[in-house]
């Protein structure tokens, strides 16, 4: 059976009518990229549910390596995310009308988890495809960062060979045509790309 990559997404929150990240990740479910069979899944923006939504895609699909993609608005570029920190602090309610303030993502948890997929890499290699990119050291304090958090203690405690790692994308510019005041945005072709680009970075680095 073909090795699997996980990509994720979130459903639409904050008032917008689509999230970047569903229509994302779901224009490359069922691709072969480097050798890697894409497999996706949305998430629901939702505490603790996010969790363990991702979880059981985990279970699910057993991939050799997860890669949990966001909407953030205002951002103007990939960021693809270095640290999770133990931290739910949310600045507007869930889904669910849930607005946790100072609590973490797990009770007794470490204070931080790094991304174990080659961060770097993938951003010098997203620069040179032209596509805007860095690293990010805040994945904020929202249901990206706790899922981020959740799935990397779920793997180094459940499944500690498999990858994972965090991507923040820009939106779309569906959601900035007429916004006042303007909103920073990519094209979603251009953000599938960059995600493309993203899971041959990954899948070059398990050959190794």
């Amino acid at each position: 059976m073909m090795s699997r990559i996980l990509l994720t997404g979130f459903e639409p929150f904050g008032g917008e009518k689509v999230n970047p990240s569903e229509l994302a990740v779901k224009q490359l479910e069922g691709k072969t990229i480097a050798g890697l069979e894409v497999v996706a899944g949305v998430l629901p923006v939702v505490t603790v549910k996010c969790i363990d939504e991702a979880v059981k895609l985990i279970e699910k699909y057993e991939p050799v390596a997860v890669l949990n993609v966001g909407q953030a608005g205002g951002r103007v570029e990939l960021s693809i995310e270095k640290v999770a920190i133990n931290v739910k602090d949310y600045r507007i309610p869930d889904n669910e009308g849930n607005q946790i303030r100072y609590a973490p993502v797990v009770e007794g948890g470490p204070d931080a988890y790094f991304a174990t997929i080659p961060v770097e890499k993938i951003a010098d290699s997203l620069v040179e495809k032209v596509i805007p990119a860095s690293v990010s050291y805040t994945a904020g304090t929202y249901c990206c960062n706790e899922v981020f958090y959740g799935v990397s203690h779920y793997l180094r405690n459940n499944k500690p060979g498999v990858l994972n790692g965090f991507i923040h994308i820009p939106f779309i510019l569906e959601q900035a045509a007429g916004a006042k005041p303007p909103r920073a945005s990519m094209p979603l072709e251009v953000i599938v790309k960059g995600l493309e680009i993203a899971v041959e970075v990954v899948a070059e680095g398990l050959e190794k």
